[in-house]
């Protein structure tokens, strides 16, 4: 009975039938009819009967019925005229009612299903005692009865497939938010690495690089005129300095993404305006954050340009979450022999000898800590309920770069 599950799209609302539930009603209808038009009696019972049967077979191969909401009504109101006329003639076509309490309940919606069942039950009932049956409870509680299990049975079908519809689409809501966390974890994952090994790279073959430099250019100083050394160590020289301009290109391609397209300062100015990933608000949300820069900008390791950035993007996520502020301040100072990074709030403050790591696996300010102390830097945080919070960071300027 493909038309009950196959219809016009507006009746996707409704549940679809199983083949082996759809294959059981085949097999009924085909089995009630058989029987009415057996013990018919007369030539136009076992006729009418045939005509039932061969209407209820085209609704499962015509077109226009598996398309169509009104073709699928029409089909059904012309199988409820032959099955009356069939009434009429035999009583015998009365138990044919209960298969086509499926079929109404399940072609039409709900409020048009349950007064339809009604009315076919009550012509059953009619079409018994109009043959002259006495009147007796069975008369009547078998074609209710009967409407009210297929009633039943059908709606808590109907009910048990939203339910499974519903499951399944909360499956996969969580297996696609899975993916989508499971790539966030591997993004934030490759930037820590890339973060790590221009920190490395920086610390150790930089560095290293650097000194073999200074040290070729002190032991040329120290040659006499006209040594054939001079030449070598000149050629040493280069090298190194070749080999650690590139060592600098790599340290410049792992930074961070915020740092590859302008200097600290643009980065940070970026991560105060609303609706930055960091600060994770949108304009009308959280804080008015302000960036002012004090002193000589001079240009920073990437080290100290990667540490400073991600220490002001976790203190400003902490304010956002945390602190209901409505105003925030970012400065970068420049000195003579250091950098300091200051974040100030005006938010609800906390006792910071009682923070701990969080339960989601962020350490937040231990972390920030971490970054400053790594590059000989200080770390500091000053706070109390009710009195706003302020972060400051200080990292001693490398000797080349102090003015």
């Amino acid at each position: 009975m493909d038309p009950h599950s196959s219809l016009h799209p507006a009746r996707r609302s409704l549940t679809p039938a199983l083949p082996a539930l759809r294959l059981c009603l085949h097999l009924l209808m085909a089995g009630l009819l058989t029987l009415a038009a057996v013990r018919a009696g007369s030539a136009a019972g076992t006729v009418l009967a045939v005509v039932t049967g061969a209407i209820y077979a085209a609704g499962s191969y015509l077109p226009s019925v598996r398309r169509s909401q009104r073709a699928a009504a029409v089909w059904l109101g012309v199988l409820g005229a032959s099955w009356i006329v069939m009434l009429c003639l035999t009583p015998e076509a009365l138990w044919v009612a209960f298969p086509l309490y499926f079929v109404q309940l399940h072609l039409l919606p709900t409020r048009w299903s349950l007064p339809v069942v009604a009315a076919t039950a009550l012509a059953a009932i009619l079409s018994y005692v109009g043959h002259g049956a006495a009147l007796n409870p069975g008369v009547f509680i078998g074609p209710l009865l009967g409407a009210a299990v297929a009633v039943a049975t059908v709606l808590g079908y109907q009910a048990l497939y939203r339910e499974s519809e519903r499951r399944r689409r909360l499956i996969e809501e969580l297996i696609t938010t899975r993916a989508e966390l499971a790539a966030a974890e591997r993004h934030a994952g490759t930037l820590a690495e890339r973060e790590r090994l221009a920190r490395e790279i920086h610390d150790t073959l930089a560095q290293g690089l650097s000194s073999i430099q200074l040290l070729l250019r002190a032991a040329e100083r120290t040659l006499p005129p006209g040594s054939p050394a001079v030449g070598h160590i000149e050629r040493a020289r280069q090298a190194a300095q070749d080999n650690l301009a590139e060592a600098r290109r790599f340290v410049r391609a792992l930074s961070p993404p915020d740092l590859e397209h302008g200097s600290l300062a643009a980065a940070l100015a970026r991560l105060c305006e609303p609706g930055a990933g960091s600060g994770a608000y949108e304009p009308g949300d959280g804080p008015r954050v302000r960036f002012s820069v004090s002193g000589t900008p001079a240009e920073l390791p990437t080290p100290y340009e990667v540490a400073l950035l991600r220490i002001a993007q976790s203190a400003l996520a902490n304010t956002v979450r945390h602190a209901a502020a409505s105003r925030a301040e970012i400065t970068l100072s420049f000195m003579d022999a250091s950098v300091t990074l200051d974040v100030v709030d005006d938010g609800a403050g906390f006792e910071p000898d009682s923070v701990r790591p969080s339960s989601d696996g962020g350490f937040g300010l231990p972390a920030m800590r971490s970054r400053a102390e790594s590059l000989g830097g200080t770390f500091t945080v000053e706070s109390a309920p009710g009195q706003g919070t302020a972060v400051a960071v200080s990292l001693p300027l490398p000797i080349g770069v102090r003015s």
